[in-house]
């Protein structure tokens, strides 16, 4: 490593307290010069000899070689002969000093820098651990960083795996590319790191008349180092996250190896704090997104009717979403004449699709189930309502409803592809209230039918439910599944309805495993 030959303008203690011990104890007139290249000749020692300004013609004159490349001369002037031993081992003990300096003023300096690049990187974890955003702590990072190695520009940019794309996180300096930056583009030096996953560093003579890394580089001056962003997550491989760049030199040169290795060194710390700042995101959205999902449900519940108004133990019924929201619904209705009206839903699939559709449903069932008597008007009012939507969605929904006539000792039910929908009579026989239309929303404007069966009061039981109750009981047999359900019903069928929705619900997978919760589960036990 050379220094400039102006560090030698003054002179190492040690090498003054030897020239002085010399000249008392030898009585020797000695001076020191420095070449001046082609100017005169720097007076070095004595100090304050003002009147010197060169060697004397007939002084004995010992260059010393050093390892900072000055041109350094021991003059001593009179009694050449004499002096000639002492003065040679005076310059030999001189160009020891002289490489003792130089080594120490060379480490002194790599310690310097060791402890800037040490400081900087207690710097950015301490930015990094604090509380601020990841722009704002990115941008103080790269200022640092900059401010340290003498970058011109410095930017950082975070690799979306949503979008597969790179977008600029922070930046300082000279205006450079904004992005995003797609990772196959094969123009932009930032793009190319994230491919490869390697460091880079280019001067500008050697980028392609292609390449883009922001603002103009001088062709011969600058360099840029762009080294990638990586995260090793515990028992994962490594993967890349981002870029870090750094373009052009405040005064000059070119990035280096150790520049590289410094860089390197941030990049995997800014790393973790890029996957932690993605998995805290990611914690709040699913935060809220829970929030929402509970909130959601508590509203979609809210749609459904209550007992209220109905003895508790002539009529129970109890939703179960698979998800937070569902598909599934049921209505109950008071009809003048002591009548009852009771209605089960299904709308195909789940979650916030089909509870949208059983929004407009609930909705469609209230209006029409109020106003209108017969079964049939029912269904036919809800289908005109509901068609567009089952239509543009692609949905369907199996539907159900019946009305109680305790004086008149029937049931008057329409249905519209509900599979599960049943008469328990007293005996304990049950009679299936077959399904007479397809579903809405695939049958298009359809002229419903409906049918009216017996009805003992007080005795007999309307059992409603959907398949999701069904379906999982016996694999692979949703018959089977079925039979577990009714034969359940048939068995409690006496006991108040309010134990019997709540030990159907309580029915266990045939082998013992509990629901995996593939579909929304509905029950609605009626006695009138």
């Amino acid at each position: 490593m050379t220094r400039d030959p102006a560090a030698w303008k003054s002179l190492p203690g040690a090498v003054l307290e030897v020239l002085d011990e010399f000249r008392r104890s030898f009585s020797l007139d000695l001076h020191l010069w420095r070449n001046g290249h082609g100017e005169k000749a720097a007076h070095l020692y004595p100090s304050g000899d003002g009147k010197t300004a060169a060697p004397l013609p007939d002084s004995l004159l010992l260059p010393i070689p050093n390892r900072a490349g000055s041109e350094i001369t021991l003059e001593v002037r009179g009694g050449a002969g004499t002096t000639l031993p002492a003065a040679n081992a005076l310059r030999t003990a001189l160009e020891h000093l002289f490489d003792y300096s130089e080594e120490v003023r060379f480490f002194t300096f790599e310690v310097s820098e060791r402890y800037g690049e040490i400081n900087l990187l207690y710097s950015i974890s301490e930015t990094l651990g604090s509380l601020l955003p990841l722009k704002d702590a990115s941008r103080s990072i790269l200022a640092e960083v900059c401010e340290v190695m003498g970058a011109r520009r410095g930017s950082l940019w975070v690799f979306e795996s949503t979008e597969g794309r790179l977008h600029l996180v922070a930046s300082v300096g000279e205006e450079g590319l904004k992005g995003p930056l797609e990772t196959t583009d094969p123009k932009a030096v930032t793009s190319r790191v994230f491919r490869e996953g390697r460091p880079l560093i280019r001067t500008g003579e050697h980028f392609g008349s292609e390449e883009r890394v922001g603002a103009g580089l001088a062709a011969h001056e600058d360099s840029v180092l762009s080294v990638p962003i990586r995260y090793t997550p515990s028992g994962a491989e490594t993967r890349i996250v981002g870029v870090i760049n750094l373009i052009g030199r405040r005064h000059g040169g070119q990035f280096t190896a150790s520049d590289q290795k410094l860089l390197s060194a941030i990049a995997s710390q800014v790393g973790a704090a890029l996957e932690n700042n993605r998995l805290i995101r990611e914690s709040l959205e699913r935060e809220r997104v829970t929030r929402e999902m509970e909130l959601a449900h508590d509203l979609q519940m809210k749609l459904l009717p209550t007992a209220k108004g109905f003895d508790p133990s002539r009529v129970a019924a109890r939703v179960e979403p698979a998800q937070s929201v569902g598909g599934d619904f049921f209505h109950f209705f008071h009809i003048p004449g002591g009548r009852v009206g009771v209605m089960i839903g299904d709308v195909s699939g789940h979650g916030f699709p089909a509870a949208l559709i059983m929004a407009l449903s609930m909705s469609a069932a209230t209006i029409y189930g109020s106003e209108l008597r017969s079964p049939t008007s029912v269904l036919q009012g809800m289908n005109r309502a509901l068609m567009d939507e089952l239509e543009t969605t692609e949905m369907y929904l199996t539907l159900f409803y019946g009305v109680v006539d305790p004086e008149r000792r029937e049931l008057v039910y329409a249905n519209a592809g509900h599979p599960h929908a049943f008469a328990i009579r007293a005996d304990g026989q049950a009679e299936r209230l077959v399904a007479m239309d397809p579903p809405m929303g695939i049958g298009g404007t359809v002229e419903y039918s409906q049918r009216a069966v017996p009805w003992e009061p007080g005795k007999d039981l309307l059992l409603l439910f959907t398949d999701g109750l069904s379906d999982e009981l016996v694999e692979g047999s949703r018959r089977a599944g079925e039979e577990r359900v009714v034969k359940e019903a048939i068995r409690l069928r006496e006991r108040p309805v309010r134990e019997v929705v709540p030990a159907l619900f309580d029915l266990e997978r045939k082998g013992g495993r509990g629901f995996e919760g593939k579909d929304d589960r509905t029950a609605l036990v009626l006695r009138v």
